[in-house]
């Protein structure tokens, strides 16, 4: 039998990784998180696992031996088109720095690292490619990939580059995770451009809960684009956090602990990854790995 895949969660969130992988032969070793509603999120669903707190103050070395993949999406501020564009040197978007070196010193057979596709832009390129160098450097070999939440089974238009890493010089494991064979190919590209005008798909959540619903025709890159009608009027209005838990892949009521703010729910998952699209490389992974190891 396959031994369990172990790992750490960095900038865990809200912890859409473990409800992704829950159905996985996985096992959440550690997490690492500082704001405090994600923080009570993570005690109230998983208690049992110990929150590292700061990244930044995290020695990996004493991890070594002890977790087989590193995940975790760095703060994308500093990378989003939307941000200053200050990129690694952006104080941030430089804890993608620390990614780094918990990966060299902790030595997991496996990292993913997800972030906003502006990362592979922010001065003119050179910064994503030297954070692909440095992970090259630290004895991984690595793919990446842009995919797009919509293709995985939520109404949500939500573009994320997802780099993986495999511990070695063979970049077949890594590139194995994220491209499938062509006869069975998830081309979110193409799926991008036949639904980019579907009016049932929503825009792509923001941390104040951005998107609304308004009447089809009318939208832009952050609306839900559904007819909403009161008193015979077509009007707008915000999501609920109900439904940004749906849009991500969450179950109901995931983040509506201690009588929490719609503020705190809404900022929590539009920070979160989209857990349908982190269930499908945890399987990937898991099949790759079992693989690899037989």
């Amino acid at each position: 039998m396959t031994p369990s895949l172990r790992y750490l969660s960095v900038c865990s969130g809200i912890e859409a990784v473990t409800v992704a992988w829950r159905h996985l032969d996985f096992q959440a070793v550690y997490f690492s998180e500082i704001d405090m509603f994600p923080c009570a999120v993570l005690t109230h669903h998983y208690p049992d696992i110990p929150n590292l707190g700061d990244m930044t103050n995290i020695d990996g070395k004493e991890l070594y031996g002890k977790i087989d993949i590193i995940v975790g999406g760095t703060p994308c501020q500093d990378f989003s088109i939307a941000g200053k564009r200050r990129g690694l040197g952006g104080e941030r978007s430089g804890l993608a720095r620390h990614f780094i070196r918990l990966c060299n010193e902790a030595r997991p057979r496996w990292f993913i690292w997800e972030n906003v596709p502006g990362c592979m832009s922010t001065n003119k390129g050179e910064d994503f490619k030297n954070l692909l160098n440095m992970l090259e450097k630290c004895g991984y070999s690595i793919a990446y990939r842009i995919l797009d939440a919509q293709g995985f089974g939520v109404p949500q238009r939500r573009r994320r580059v997802f780099v993986v890493g495999h511990l070695g010089r063979d970049w077949r494991q890594s590139a194995a995770v994220l491209f499938e064979s062509e006869g069975m190919c998830r081309n979110t590209s193409a799926i991008q451009k036949t639904r980019a005008k579907d009016s049932r798909l929503a825009g792509t959540l923001s941390a104040n809960g951005g998107g609304t619903s308004r009447p089809a025709g009318n939208c832009n890159e952050l609306d839900f684009c559904v007819p909403f009608m009161s008193a015979g009027v077509q009007g707008v209005r915000r999501f609920t956090p109900l439904e940004c838990e749906r849009l991500q892949g969450f179950p109901d009521n995931y983040t509506n602990i201690f009588g929490a703010s719609d503020s705190q729910r809404y900022k929590a998952l539009g920070n979160s990854m989209a857990v349908p699209v982190m269930r499908w490389i945890g399987e990937r992974i898991k099949m790759v790995d079992k693989y690899d190891r037989e």
